[in-house]
């Protein structure tokens, strides 16, 4: 346990913990809110000492259905969270220096900590100021909460909330990432002859390959944002959307089943690069489906933004319910490629 890391795993080390320092200039997480009469879009900054971005108008916005405003100065985290920052750097230094596996098998255990800490603190955050609201407030809807998701999307009234890291965020999962390849590595008892650039060079293409792999599965489609790739319309109904991933993680969408159909046969994607198909399902609007998996109802009833009139549904059951209102016919993903 006490024996020394090679040197490649020593100048990685060093690197991430350098790396760790612009964690202190760039924002560590956002959260981008859309809606009608925000076609712009608004959005809030989380940075290690303070928050910026739209704060001004989402706190009016706030004040109106008695959520608590929002200002740094409220926030312990930030008098805190740029020291612990610059702890982790030195601990990543100071673990190259030394050169001792416990100690890096010691930072590993203190990172993951923290990050489930961090988390679970962010969502307590939010879970505070979405549910504690002013009863005084203009505009009171009985039952509803306003605490915006963890992490991907969630409907807030007319409002679609995205939280996703930043780059500071990003820097994080890497630099864990590249930890955990660290640490399994010289668990192994693994030796490498690679040194100095060479096998830092590898370790940062793993690191490239980890976040392509977070980032080759669907995305959400920000309604009255996105616009279609066939059709060119802006997404406007959040029922009838499609994605298209190619096996070179570019990501097509669409308002509409017959144009994600049209694109497929127009060869613009040719059909042995392409990775994935997914649909909106009908029922919870911001689920993806994968195309292989998802069950089909046609009705002119539905009158989808191009009459595909097509819609999604997670199972046989959920289908044969919107059957009652929407009368059709099943058809497969076999039958809508034809």
């Amino acid at each position: 346990m006490n024996s020394k890391v090679s040197n490649s795993t020593r100048l990685v080390l060093v690197i991430c913990g350098l790396g760790l320092l612009i964690v202190l200039f760039t924002p560590i997480w956002r959260i981008d809110l859309t809606a009608p009469q925000y076609p712009e879009g608004l959005y809030l900054l989380i940075y290690a000492n303070k928050l910026a971005g739209n704060v001004d108008i989402i706190n009016g916005l706030n004040h109106y259905i008695g959520m608590k405003t929002l200002h740094t100065d409220d926030f312990a985290e930030f008098k805190v969270l740029p020291a612990i920052i610059i702890f982790f750097s030195i601990l990543f230094v100071s673990s190259a220096i030394l050169a001792r596996r416990k100690l890096m098998f010691i930072l590993f255990g203190l990172f993951v900590t923290f990050g489930i800490l961090a988390m679970v603190d962010f969502w307590r955050w939010e879970y505070d100021y979405g549910h504690n609201l002013d009863p005084n407030a203009a505009i009171i809807v009985p039952g509803m909460a306003y605490q915006p998701p963890l992490i991907g999307y969630k409907q807030l009234l007319n409002f679609g909330a995205y939280s996703i890291p930043g780059l500071g965020g990003w820097i994080f999962i890497g630099v864990g990432a590249v930890l955990l390849i660290l640490v399994i590595k010289e668990w192994k008892g693994i030796k490498t002859a690679v040194r100095g650039k060479k096998s830092a060079g590898a370790a940062s293409l793993g690191l490239i390959l980890m976040v392509g792999a977070c980032s080759a599965g669907p995305e959400p489609i920000i309604i009255g944002k996105d616009n279609c790739s066939f059709c060119k319309m802006t997404i406007s109904d959040a029922r009838f959307g499609a994605e298209l991933i190619s096996k070179k993680n570019k990501v097509y969408k669409f308002d509409d089943p017959h144009c994600v159909i049209s694109f497929i046969n127009e060869n613009t994607v040719e059909k042995e690069n392409i990775a994935d198909v997914y649909f909106v399902n009908f029922n919870k609007p911001h689920d993806l489906i994968n195309a292989e998996k998802a069950y089909f109802l046609q009705s002119p009833a539905l009158r989808s933004p191009m009459n595909g009139n097509v819609a999604a549904f997670t199972s046989k059951d959920t289908l044969e319910k919107a059957v009652l209102s929407y009368y059709g016919n099943f058809i497969t993903w076999e039958d809508m490629k034809k």
